[in-house]
């Protein structure tokens, strides 16, 4: 704590020392309306492409470069998991899935570098393969995204977009640096991006390693050290009427796996002191190896444009549990994407799209165990949208989309027992969306949206017949299982004013043939749990809420609200609700701007411009303090054992930031933050180290989460012309 509170007095100090600021601001409510609810924010994920945040009727959330930067995490999903509507299924600090309204896995599709990000994301251990340091904001969609994107979007899309390219004759470079108390992360990330003569490019390494973290109650937890590192390559020429770009990324994580396993006597966490403070590899762990290229095309027509873009992904899965050379796991899986997109210009108000997608894939076993048979994947869509705007108030859009799935999987005999059957399923399935928002006024925005969702069963649902090791439990698929569709309604209110900004998101969800796992009473492999799948009618309510009061500029108090009530229709008590359903969430952040610099020439109140008496200042400097309410969840699917419930708990989080410059000029951005701050010990309802063995002395059970973490970024951006 001392270097926070050093930190923070020495940014006050030298505030005190430098000019005087005036803080200029319109006096019309605009300026807060785009600043905080950010409805002036042009997005991608209309229905016909780029429009901006306030004509969108799906609701969405932006995350912008900046709120990334400044946010503490260990990987990108974790970065955005604060976002209401949005949480994280965490095993361990590398590993994080998106959860959307209390709906993940292969329910929310992960775009990066312009395509779907596959690597086997069916496993509760296995997360996204992206490096954050790479993305430059991202985009949240939440609810029934099939229109666009697909089987899969039933519960939204999150939208990687990467870092802007150079203007032209820009040379830019940047590089970045953190450090992280608890578990010793320590992260670079360097890149370099041009743009000369219609040509650009983009270069980037980035490195993260880190011990085992710590907990008040578990100490040191072996298996939750990881190491990444990720490398992007990117080149492309733009014309006056043609515009191509190649992208090449590859991703390397070493995670350990958190296995909870005690000592009887102590109850301690059975581990070897030396590698829980090593970065080095320690059994068991993963390898995971994703590499990536895209080819993105775009071409304007005499009366519209034309979007091209296709994707080869292979994704390496290995796990090792004896021996650091042998692994007794291995998924190779191959996909490959494709997306041909026409949108004609607007025409009295009119905005026209079509489209097909899909992609193929292939997954191979190459170890000595199994989870899942050798599979074959292919599926494709077409879809047709519209949008009409009417005046300056309303905006109508929609559209329609048909998609295949057919999935084929190879048998597998082993010591003379059948492990997989062959078999082949095909789906098909007809998906749409009809949303309409109304801009009431400049201070009132209300949007409707009604959207149908699709989703075929994975392969892990269809086969799975094995232990899996990332879970701590044996697994059994149902070959049956049919595919779930989805309608929900959305109803979202946006009110600001000059002191007050407040959203408020109601949505109802209805999941016919909602697949999901329930345990099993018999044990089919000692040591581990027997988890099943099946699946039953659903229905999801729930609410996003968020106000935030600016009573002056510099002050805001953001208030947000985040509930999820997750049913399965027709069943009695011990089976009424949807297992592993986010708890209420409450989020609270004090932010007082100290400094702010107005793009306009700030003078002193003499006539004679004022002179800094040093050539080191800052800019855009904030403190802040936060808290976050997880409270009771007791909406558990209780039967044989399946949850359990969580208790409340609060933690209380503080930061700063500020910008540093040398003779006006930035040459650095410096945060610290400092997580959990009174280190609570916790349990996140959606860890699944919850169920990790029982403390015999204490009588806890699972491991607990991260406690007390600081985190100090440096960022030195160097930018200068061609």
């Amino acid at each position: 704590m001392m270097s926070f509170l050093s930190i923070l007095c020495l940014c006050t100090s030298l505030v005190a020392q430098d000019s005087i600021e005036v803080h200029r601001h319109a006096e019309d409510s605009t300026d807060v309306f785009y600043r905080h609810l950010k409805l002036n924010e042009v997005t991608v994920t209309g229905v016909v492409g780029s429009t901006k945040l306030k004509y969108a009727t799906a609701p969405l959330s932006l995350v912008t470069a900046k709120e990334l930067r400044s946010t503490a995490s260990t990987n990108i999903i974790d970065a955005i998991s604060h976002q209401p509507g949005i949480s994280q299924l965490t095993t361990g600090g590398s590993i994080s899935k998106p959860i959307i309204r209390g709906l993940g896995y292969n329910r929310v599709v992960v775009m990066s570098e312009g395509v779907r990000q596959e690597g086997q994301q069916w496993g509760d251990e296995h997360g996204v393969e992206v490096d954050g340091s790479s993305v430059g904001s991202v985009e949240i969609l939440k609810g029934p995204a099939s229109l666009m994107y697909g089987s899969d979007a039933m519960a939204g899309v999150v939208i990687l977009h990467p870092l802007p390219e150079p203007v032209e004759d820009e040379l830019r470079a940047n590089v970045r640096s953190e450090y992280q108390t608890n578990n010793g992360l320590f992260g670079y990330h360097f890149s370099l991006a041009g743009n000369k003569k219609d040509i650009f490019w983009d270069a980037a390494y980035s490195e993260k390693m880190a011990h085992a973290y710590t907990n008040k109650y578990d100490g040191y937890v072996p298996g939750s050290q990881f190491r990444e590192r990720a490398g992007r390559i990117m080149l492309g020429f733009n014309r006056s009427k043609f515009r191509s770009k190649l992208t090449a990324t590859l991703y390397h994580l070493t995670p350990g796996i958190i296995e909870g396993e005690r000592d009887p006597e102590t109850g301690g966490l059975l581990c070897n002191t030396e590698d829980v403070k090593t970065y080095g590899k320690a059994l068991p762990f993963q390898q995971v190896n994703h590499f990536k290229v895209v080819s993105d095309n775009y071409m304007n027509l005499s009366h519209g444009s034309l979007k091209a873009v296709v994707s080869y992904q292979q994704n390496r899965r290995q796990e090792f549990e004896e021996s650091a050379d042998e692994y007794e796991l291995y998924f190779k899986l191959h996909t490959v994407t494709y997306d041909l997109r026409y949108m004609t210009q607007e025409l009295n108000g009119w905005k026209l799209s079509a489209g097909l997608g899909g992609m193929f894939q292939r997954s191979d076993n190459l170890g000595e165990e199994y989870l899942i048979p050798d599979y074959r994947l292919f599926d494709c869509g077409f879809y047709a949208t519209a949008s009409k705007t009417f005046g300056q108030r309303w905006t109508l859009n929609g559209g329609v989309r048909y998609d295949h799935r057919s999935m084929h999987g190879d048998e597998l005999m082993e010591e003379g027992q059948r492990r997989f059957t062959d078999f082949t399923r095909d789906f098909n399935g007809v998906t749409g969306s009809l949303g309409a928002v109304c801009n009431i006024n400049e201070h009132f925005n209300v949007r409707l949206n009604l959207a149908r969702g699709f989703r075929t069963p994975n392969m892990s649902e269809l086969a799975s017949n094995g232990v899996h090791e990332g879970s701590i439990r044996y697994e059994v698929g149902a070959q049956d299982l049919k595919a779930e569709y989805s309608l929900q309604g959305d109803l979202g209110l946006d009110f600001t004013s000059r002191y007050v900004s407040a959203q408020v998101a109601l949505f109802a969800n209805r999941i016919d043939n909602y697949i999901f796992t329930h345990r099993l009473p018999q044990v089919v492999e000692e040591g581990y749990l027997t988890y099943a799948y099946t699946q039953g009618d659903a229905r999801l309510l729930g609410l996003e809420a968020g106000v935030d009061f600016h009573p002056i500029h510099s002050i805001h108090f953001a208030n947000t609200f985040s509930y999820v009530d997750a049913q399965l229709l027709h069943e009695p008590a011990d089976t009424k609700y949807l297992p592993f359903t986010p708890a209420p969430r409450w989020t609270s952040e004090l932010k007082w701007e100290i400094l702010h610099h107005s793009h306009s020439t700030i003078t002193h109140c003499h006539t004679e411009p004022y002179h800094h008496p040093t050539h080191l200042s800052f800019n855009n400097l904030y403190v802040a303090a936060g808290l976050e309410q997880y409270f009771r969840q007791s909406h558990i699917f209780s039967a044989d054992e399946t949850e359990t419930t969580t208790p409340a708990y609060t933690l209380l989080n503080l930061s700063a930031g500020t910008d540093v410059q040398w003779q006006g000029k930035k040459v650095a951005e410096l945060y610290v933050t400092a997580d959990n701050v009174l280190n609570t010990a916790y349990q996140n309802h959606l860890s699944r180290l919850k169920y990790a063995d029982v403390n015999t002395v204490t009588g806890r059970r699972g491991v607990f989460n991260m406690g007390r973490n600081i985190t100090i970024k440096l960022i030195i951006p160097i930018n200068t012309r061609l």
